[in-house]
């Protein structure tokens, strides 16, 4: 089997999980509780239209962020452009966040259109080249639809996690039986909430992966290009501490970036810190000799991101 075909296996087989623990324990739930059937659907429904409807909207005031036409920034614009035609998607609206920290990240609702939004520290970090393998991961997102399946996966362990705080407060105030059963339901709900939430972090690398490919099959030399971006991202994140206190948003929020900026300081110790390198290439090289311990691994378990070194070498095999 080859290696895209067990990461398609891995990320539906996951995602299969995850759907199958809650479709299993919400039967149960329903029927200990005599809850109605109907209501619970309604509510996850209603929920996930309005995440829909107004993430958008909270994600570009939380990061500054302004569309950009073809004449504020002509070389940006044709990137999206051309990468968009060749990935074989509607072109999304182009975003600048107004912000220190190198990143982008892929957003969008059924109303508002999906969007490809870069930020200042992007632009200012990377060469072009970079940002055009950068912008190559980001409408991966778009085109194998990150933005809604992560959205829907997420929403499910919160939903546990409600579900599991109400029959402990119920368990407090009811009596007998009926406050026995209330708090087994709501210990089994934090527990899958937990189990859920770990899965859902593993789909959440499985996709960066994903997307990571989609740069190498629609950008030329995009392996090459896209590790020395990420390398320069998170060397140059690792030493920003006091902008990511003010911009790294809620934890929701970071499976949005092309990397993660709350590991920005574990991922960069994953890189000597020599400070000047001659080359781009001597960077990623760098990292790539570094071994992986167990603390990147522990660490990574809890990561919506891959840790950075086994993603360079991930796209070295692509290259």
């Amino acid at each position: 089997m080859s290696s895209l075909w067990k990461l398609r296996f891995s990320m539906f087989g996951t995602l299969s999980v995850i759907i199958g623990l809650s479709t299993l324990f919400f039967a149960g739930v329903l029927y200990m509780t005599g809850i109605s059937f109907m209501v619970l659907p309604f509510i996850i429904v209603a929920f996930n239209i309005g995440q829909w409807l107004f993430a958008p909207r909270l994600i570009d005031a939380m990061y500054r962020v302004k569309e950009v036409s073809r004449s504020d920034n002509p070389e940006l614009y044709e990137t999206v452009e051309r990468l968009s035609k060749k990935s074989g998607i509607k072109m999304p609206r182009v975003m600048l966040a107004k912000i220190p920290l190198p990143n982008a990240f892929a957003y969008g609702s059924p109303i508002g259109g999906t969007r490809v939004a870069v930020t200042k520290g992007l632009l200012e970090t990377l060469e072009a080249e970079e940002v055009e393998a950068v912008i190559g991961h980001e409408l991966g997102h778009l085109k194998h639809k990150d933005v809604q399946v992560m959205m829907f996966v997420s929403l499910l362990p919160a939903l546990f996690y409600a579900i599991g705080l109400s029959m402990l407060f119920s368990s407090r105030t009811g009596r007998g039986e009926r406050s026995g059963g209330a708090a087994i339901i709501g210990l089994a709900s934090i527990i899958l909430y937990w189990i859920l939430t770990l899965f859902t972090l593993y789909l959440s690398r499985l996709r960066e992966y994903y997307a990571d490919r989609h740069t190498a099959m629609i950008v030329e030399d995009g392996p090459r290009k896209l590790s020395e971006g990420l390398a320069k991202i998170v060397r140059s994140t690792g030493r920003m501490k006091k902008h990511r206190r003010g911009t790294s948003g809620s934890s929701s929020l970071k499976s949005l970036f092309i990397t993660d900026p709350d590991r920005a300081d574990l991922d960069a110790t994953s890189m000597r810190q020599a400070g000047v390198y001659s080359t781009d290439r001597k960077l990623v090289e760098d990292v790539l000799r570094r071994k992986i311990t167990t603390l990147d691994r522990v660490m990574e378990f809890f990561s919506t991101h891959p840790n950075i070194v086994k993603r360079l070498k991930a796209l070295q095999e692509l290259a």
